[in-house]
């Protein structure tokens, strides 16, 4: 639901894309005072972008947002927030993968740019809010005031996942219209706009990586920490050579370069002494894990054991488990039934239904 907000001043968030562009015009119906901001991000990659594939870093994606600008008569700020993603988005990743974990960008970039940087860029501005494509839904609760997350309402697009690091202020200042749309409907917007990007197919998952291959990516970037080592199994055998850590990650099962009588998959990734260790899919199994840097959004504190769905990757159906807190920022969760491969820096988000109780970070 847009918040109607007649005379208020907002940020529209635009990358580009067709999503990003709808948000912007409905923005202008609903009465608010609307100006386009595209976030210049740089290019991080030695590899040529591909064209082909969109992607929110590119020039063709500044152009295309200046142009909806102009057709929706609304003006257009180019801002550049090259170093920030550097270090905000593309260190971290790297610094992950480094480190045998698994990064999220995209929540990070949600939490440091979009809701981050650009906040602030609203402040500098004198705007009230941020407005983005993003499939989530944003309400506040009468009773107690706090800002609620919800599922958008196409669950096939429902962004909510990405988002539950938002602080209440953050939540607070955002707007998200197309939470109560399907991708269909939002096509059908740009198309009565007329605008180029009605049919512009869906950017990237990793913008700032131009083939979509995060282990060239890495193999360029940092060559000098990426070392082969020992592939040993459950009884510290040795059954082969691996070819870096970064290029691994729980649960992977092809193109580890051994062979044996049953299906293998990684079940851990012991930086101490760079080894990868694999096992049949029983020993992937796990039946707790525990999650740190805790943001809860529906609930102000942890108190006592609560009951949720949790999922621990994005495209993750959810299950239900006991979620005990163990400190402010740190959590325990016990699942009803063992889940497969729990994945160190991957976000455990919780759920009661289409609400985002609140989540972590998959520490161990």
């Amino acid at each position: 639901m847009v918040r109607s907000k007649v005379g208020k001043k907002i940020i529209a968030a635009m990358s580009g894309g067709v999503d990003s562009s709808v948000t912007a015009a409905l923005m202008v119906e609903a009465g608010y005072d609307v100006i386009a901001v595209t976030m210049r991000l740089g290019n991080h990659d030695t590899a040529e972008f591909d064209d082909s594939k969109p992607n929110c870093c590119s020039l063709e994606g500044v152009e295309d947002a200046r142009r909806v600008s102009r057709l929706l008569n609304i003006p257009f700020y180019a801002f550049n927030y090259a170093d920030q993603f550097r270090k905000s988005i593309v260190d971290y990743f790297v610094d992950e993968y480094i480190a045998g974990r698994t990064p999220s960008p995209c929540v990070m970039c949600n939490k440091d740019l979009k809701f981050g940087k650009l906040l602030d860029q609203a402040d500098q501005l004198g705007y009230d809010y941020v407005a983005t494509g993003h499939y989530a839904r944003i309400e506040q609760d009468a009773e107690n005031g706090r800002y609620l997350l919800r599922c958008g309402v196409d669950q096939q697009k429902d962004q909510s996942y990405f988002l539950f690091s938002l602080t209440q202020d953050q939540l607070s200042r955002a707007i998200m219209p197309l939470g109560e749309l399907n991708k269909n409907q939002v096509r059908k917007i740009a198309r009565e706009y007329n605008m180029l990007t009605a049919d512009k197919p869906e950017s990237q998952e990793l913008c700032f990586i131009a083939d979509d291959n995060y282990k060239r990516f890495l193999k360029d970037r940092i060559p000098e920490r990426i070392q082969p080592g020992s592939i040993i199994n459950q009884d510290n055998e040795k059954l082969g050579e691996h070819q870096g850590i970064p290029f691994y990650t729980i649960g992977q099962r092809r193109g580890l370069g051994i062979s044996a009588k049953t299906p293998l998959y990684v079940t851990k990734i012991q930086t101490t002494d760079n080894t990868i260790v694999v096992g049949e899919l029983q020993s992937l199994m796990r039946d707790s894990m525990q999650v740190e840097d805790l943001n809860l959004i529906s609930i102000g504190k942890l108190e006592s054991p609560i009951r949720a769905k949790v999922k621990i990757r994005y495209k993750d159906s959810g299950s239900m488990a006991t979620i005990s807190p163990l400190g402010d920022t740190l959590a325990e969760i016990q699942f009803d039934g063992p889940r497969r491969a729990v994945t160190p820096g991957q976000a455990a988000v919780f759920y009661h239904d289409d609400l985002v109780i609140g989540g972590g970070w998959i520490s161990k």
